[in-house]
C-alpha cells in the first residue's frame, strides 16, 4: 500500500462527518468513486446517482481492498453498510451528502500543502488548453500538478486534487459546470490563489438560460476570495465589467495589449502563429486565433507566479494539441479535427480559421450539432446555416437533427451541402466525395463523436455513396 493521504482522524476532525465504525487502517492512500478501480488502502466515496447508486457496490469496495467507505447518512440502513464495514473491520464515515463530502475532503487536504499556489480556470471555452499550455510553461521552472485531461467537473476535480504532493509548487486546475452552483462548489474545493476566466459564451446556455446567467456562475471562481487573491479577467469579453464587479481581491486584465513582451504575431496557417516575444522568435503550434488567446491567457497566469520570459518562450514551443481540439492531420487529405466540443462561438472561430487559410484544393466542412443550447439551438444552428452559406467551403456536410435550421440557409444560399443524422450514411457520403488534396474540418458536440470519422477522411477506410447536394435523411 502507498504512503497514506490522510488519517482518518484528520478527516473527522472536519465537520459534515461522522466516525461510525474505526477499522484497523489508520487511514487512505488514494480516492476512488468507482469500485472497479478500487486499489488497496482506497477511501471508497458512494456517490448516489440518479441511474447507479454507489451503495450497491460498498461491499465489492471492500473485498477488493478498500480501507475505508464514506457512505450517506440515508442510506446506511437500507445498504446494511454499518455491519458491512464492521464485519471487514473498516473505517465508516457518514455524510449527509457525499458529493459535499468527497468534496470537502478535498478541501481539507490540500490544507495540508499551504506553500502550494493554487490556480483555478474557468471560462466557456479553452479551458483544458489554457490549462495545458500554462503548465508547460511554468513547469519550466516550478514542479506543477494539473487535472488529468479534463476531470474539471464536481467529481472530477475534487478526485485531482488528491494527486498533490508534498514537492508540487503550483496547482493548475480547470474548474467546469453542468449545473448552476457548481463552480461555487469547485472554488470551495480549491480556494484559488489565482483565478482566470477564459471568456463567457453560450456552451451550457440550455442549462443556465442566458449568457448573463452563465456570466454569473463563473464569476463564482472568485467567491472565495478574501482580498489577498488574484482575479484575471479576458480585456476584450463584453462582460469583463460584469465579471471585475465587486471581486474581493486584485484585478487583473489580459489580452494581446496587455504584455510588453509580446512584440508581434502573425499567423502560419495550419503550422500555428509566429510570435515575437521579448526579443525571442517563438513557433507557437496551436493553430487559429482562439488558441493565440488561450495562449495569453497561459502567459497571463505564468506573469503572476514571476516565469521568465525565457521559460515562457520555451514553454510556449513545446505545446502539444489535445485530442478532438485543433487536431491537425496531415496525408493525402489535411484533417483539422476539432470535435470535442461546438458551441455558436467556437464554432465561428472554426469556420473564420478555416476560411482564412490559403488552400490550394478544395476545403469540406463537416459539422455536427451543437447540443446543450436549450431555448437557443435553433437560432444558432440557423446562424450556423448562414456562416456556413457564406463560407469557403467547396461542400458542406451536416450531421444530428438539431442541423435542419442549418441546412434551411444551407438552401436558401445556394450552397452544396448533405446532411443525414445516421453516421453510416455519413461515413458512406464522405468516403465518396473525399478525394486528395481536402482540406476537412471536423467540428461538433461531444455528443457527435465525430471522431469515428477520422478513418474514413484520412483514407484508411473507404466507402461508397452518391453525394448530390441535399441527400441523406431529412430530419
Amino acid at each position: 500500500m502507498e504512503s497514506l493521504l490522510m488519517t482518518y482522524d484528520e478527516l473527522s476532525l472536519s465537520p459534515g462527518f461522522s466516525v461510525l465504525c474505526s477499522g484497523t487502517d489508520r487511514g487512505f492512500s488514494s480516492v476512488s468513486i468507482d469500485s472497479r478501480k478500487i486499489l488497496p488502502g482506497a477511501l471508497f466515496v458512494a456517490l448516489t446517482g440518479t441511474a447507479v447508486d454507489g451503495h450497491s457496490f460498498i461491499e465489492a469496495a471492500l473485498k477488493a481492498g478498500a480501507s475505508g467507505i464514506m457512505a450517506a447518512k440515508s442510506r446506511l440502513e437500507s445498504f446494511n453498510i454499518v455491519s458491512l464495514a464492521k464485519a471487514r473491520n473498516k473505517t465508516l464515515l457518514a455524510a449527509e451528502n457525499t458529493l459535499t463530502g468527497l468534496q470537502n475532503a478535498a478541501a481539507i487536504y490540500l490544507r495540508k500543502f499551504p506553500k502550494l499556489i493554487k490556480i483555478a480556470i474557468t471560462g466557456s471555452a479553452g479551458k483544458t488548453t489554457t490549462k495545458e499550455i500554462a503548465a508547460a510553461v511554468i513547469s519550466r521552472e516550478k514542479k506543477v500538478i494539473c487535472n488529468s485531461g479534463n476531470l474539471n467537473s464536481e467529481t472530477g476535480l475534487p478526485l485531482s486534487v488528491f494527486n498533490v504532493r508534498e514537492e508540487h509548487e503550483a496547482g493548475i486546475f480547470e474548474a467546469g459546470m453542468n449545473r448552476r452552483g457548481e463552480i461555487a462548489e469547485l472554488a470551495g474545493v480549491l480556494n484559488p490563489d489565482i483565478a482566470l476566466i477564459t471568456n463567457v459564451g453560450s456552451a451550457h446556455i440550455g442549462i443556465l438560460g442566458s449568457r448573463q446567467a452563465i456570466a454569473e456562475e463563473k464569476k463564482q471562481i472568485f467567491s472565495r476570495f478574501n482580498g489577498t487573491q488574484k482575479a484575471l479577467i479576458p480585456a476584450e469579453d463584453e462582460f469583463k465589467d460584469f465579471l471585475a464587479a465587486n471581486v474581493a481581491g486584485k484585478i487583473i486584465f489580459y489580452g494581446q495589449d496587455s504584455f510588453a513582451q509580446l512584440e508581434s504575431c502573425r499567423s502560419l496557417g495550419l503550422a500555428g502563429t509566429e510570435i515575437f516575444w521579448a526579443g525571442e522568435k517563438i513557433n507557437f503550434p496551436l493553430p487559429g486565433a482562439f488558441n493565440f488567446k488561450n495562449a495569453l491567457a497561459a502567459l497571463a497566469i505564468a506573469r503572476e507566479l514571476s516565469v521568465s520570459d525565457k521559460s515562457a518562450a520555451e514553454g510556449l514551443r513545446s505545446v502539444k494539441p489535445l485530442f478532438g481540439r485543433g487536431e491537425i492531420f496531415n496525408g493525402k487529405v489535411t484533417l483539422i479535427r476539432d470535435c470535442y466540443n461546438s458551441n455558436p462561438e467556437s464554432l465561428e472561430a472554426a469556420l473564420s480559421y478555416c476560411d482564412s487559410v490559403e488552400w490550394p484544393g478544395r476545403k469540406v466542412y463537416i459539422i455536427g450539432s451543437m447540443l446543450e443550447l436549450g431555448g437557443i439551438s435553433e437560432d444558432a444552428h440557423r446562424q450556423m446555416g448562414l456562416l456556413l452559406s457564406r463560407s469557403n467551403a467547396e461542400m458542406v456536410f451536416l450531421y444530428g437533427a438539431e442541423t435542419e435550421a442549418a441546412a434551411e440557409q444551407l438552401t436558401a444560399g445556394g450552397k452544396k451541402y448533405f446532411k443525414t443524422v445516421k453516421m453510416d450514411e455519413l461515413k458512406q457520403a464522405l468516403g465518396s466525395f473525399i478525394k486528395q488534396g481536402d482540406l476537412v474540418l471536423l467540428k461538433g458536440s461531444r455528443g457527435c463523436a465525430l471522431e469515428e470519422l477520422t478513418p474514413v477522411i484520412t483514407g484508411d477506410e473507404v466507402r461508397a455513396a452518391n453525394v448530390n447536394g441535399t441527400g441523406g435523411q431529412n430530419c
